[in-house]
């Protein structure tokens, strides 16, 4: 079983790399940011603690990421041949405690952090119009925004060093074509 991290700024492309290598490599896509979507759209508990979270541009508790993590892990279909995560982990204490969890499931450890390097004026935009397509509540807000980009260099950059340091992180241009970017990933996945 393979476990890679599919890494970047909001609206760097992460969501659309992570379908395209569903389908080549016969993954399963985590995304956090979808399995918390989901909460908020049923009304649950979870949604309504997520949502008053996310509209302040922070990070929901690690424990209740981790649960939802864990979760997906144990109950991926038959047939799957490794994950994709995407948007988590977002900080240190994440990834420390994703490597843990990986080792007490009996899991191999993390195959590999695919990270799509895209600037911010390149993020306001892709995030204004999947905003405008897609009619992503979350997405609509300037202030959001600015705020999730300021989040993501704060908490979630560090993890670059992090990953450097156990020879796991993959840079990847992210601002070229959608075809080109996963042409490079692949590459990477190929060739760990």
């Amino acid at each position: 079983m393979k476990y890679y991290i599919i890494f970047g700024p909001p609206g760097a492309g992460k969501g659309t790399q992570s379908f395209l290598l569903t389908e080549r490599y016969q993954f399963r896509h985590i995304s956090t940011g979808q399995l918390l979507r989901d909460e908020i759209a049923k009304g649950s508990e979870v949604g309504k603690i997520a949502k008053e979270v996310i509209d302040r541009g922070k990070f929901v508790e690690d424990s209740l990421v981790m649960d939802m993590i864990r979760h997906e892990i144990c109950n991926a279909k038959e047939g799957t041949k490794g994950f994709i995560f995407d948007g988590f982990p977002r900080t240190i204490s994440q990834a420390e405690a994703f490597d843990q969890m990986l080792k007490k499931m009996g899991c191999k450890e993390l195959s590999g952090v695919l990270s799509l390097e895209v600037a911010d004026s390149v993020i306001v935009e892709r995030i204004q119009k999947r905003a405008r397509i897609e009619g992503r509540e979350d997405d609509s807000s300037i202030e959001t925004i600015l705020r999730r980009i300021k989040t993501y260099h704060t908490k979630t950059e560090p993890l670059i060093n992090y990953y450097k340091e156990q020879g796991k992180y993959h840079p990847v241009r992210g601002e070229r074509s959608v075809e080109e970017i996963f042409e490079g990933i692949c590459k990477i996945i190929d060739n760990i």
